[in-house]
């Protein structure tokens, strides 16, 4: 009976008509796994293990690699926040040295983050003033790199970089080699003065009026370029020495890291732009040459459109009238002359 019965389903699986599957199958997954191999065993090389927490000096070194090499921009971010926080404990901790440290950090005034930036700018903040001068000619190539980039945010967090130069070192960026005449005319190529009398000394591109971030923009960069000019063309006082600095002067070792800079003995010859203007007749003579008529027009253009630009525009002008009142007298002029040009 029981052979029968199985004889009869064999005979009807030869008339059963089988079911096919039509069409494509469901595509997988992005992050699908294959999962159907089997392993006794899954091997790790090179782990390590220990008890003993890295000290500050690595944990410093590998912060500091992270924020000016990784890729993430929350890790160059996080990076920064821990060195800044390390900077402004008391007492600071910086096993690097200042130097370093911001030939790590200044390409990050360019960064595509704007957090990034952020916390770059709190962290210089922090910085000894005394020791973060000395990297002035590093730091300003960076700046005007920044401030001329195609992005509005990013040129606009390089003004606040530069504010942060001027706070610390405004004389020593006026002196430099390239300081004075690369930073003008970085200024003036930001704001579309056009130094080249072409275009009645204005700007190659017209500008009807203002918007509302641009006026602001604008308003920020004549206030930060008041700063500039005003600490390259301030009265130089000098005080009367003691008789022992007087014969120390002669005779005494010079206190600063490079006391011959200015006379370029080893260096690549220097044009115009490159050249250091270390006293302030110098720096007058140059700026009245190439930018004092650009600047000037590019004043009396901004005062129409009124608010805080023209506000910034007559602290510029008044600068201007300052630092250049003497500049007549020493060069043969008419005082009456020059004043006439505003």
């Amino acid at each position: 009976m029981g052979s029968s019965a199985r004889k009869k389903q064999e005979k009807k699986k030869d008339f059963q008509k089988p079911k096919y599957k039509v069409g494509k199958a469901k595509p997988k997954a992005s992050n699908f796994t294959d999962t159907s191999f089997k392993s006794k065993a899954i091997v790790m090389n090179q782990q390590s293990l220990s008890t003993v927490a890295p000290d500050v000096v690595q944990q410093f070194k590998h912060n500091l690699s992270l924020a000016s090499s990784s890729r993430s921009d929350k890790q160059r971010r996080d990076a920064l926040a821990y060195l800044t926080s390390q900077l402004s404990s008391h007492p600071p901790i910086n096993p690097v040295g200042t130097n370093i440290l911001l030939s790590k950090l200044l390409p990050l005034i360019s960064d595509s983050s704007t957090p990034v930036r952020t916390q770059l700018l709190k962290l210089l903040r922090v910085l000894p003033e005394e020791e973060a001068k000395h990297s002035t000619e590093q730091a300003i190539m960076f700046i005007r790199a920044g401030m001329t980039h195609l992005s509005a945010d990013i040129s606009g967090d390089s003004l606040g970089v530069m504010e942060w130069l001027l706070d610390v070192a405004e004389d020593e960026l006026v002196t430099i080699p390239g300081g004075w005449v690369k930073t003008l005319s970085t200024f003036c190529v930001t704001m579309g003065w056009s130094l080249s009398s072409a275009v009645a000394g204005w700007t190659s591109a017209a500008r009807s009026s203002l918007r509302a971030k641009d006026a602001q923009t604008l308003a920020r960069q004549i206030s930060i370029l008041s700063r500039f000019v005003q600490a390259g063309l301030r009265s130089e006082t000098a005080a009367v020495p003691s008789p022992e600095e007087y014969w120390d002067s002669f005779y005494g070792l010079p206190r600063s890291a490079n006391a011959f800079e200015y006379l370029n003995l080893f260096g690549s010859r220097r044009d115009e732009e490159s050249e250091m203007y270390p006293n302030r007749e110098a720096r007058q003579q140059v700026f009245y040459r190439r930018f004092f008529e650009p600047v000037t027009k590019g004043i009396e253009k901004v005062k129409k459109e009124g608010g805080a630009v023209g506000r910034a525009a007559v602290g510029l002008d008044q600068v201007l009238k300052d630092g250049l009142g003497d500049y007549a007298a020493s060069a043969g002029m008419d005082a009456q002359d020059l004043l006439n040009l505003w």
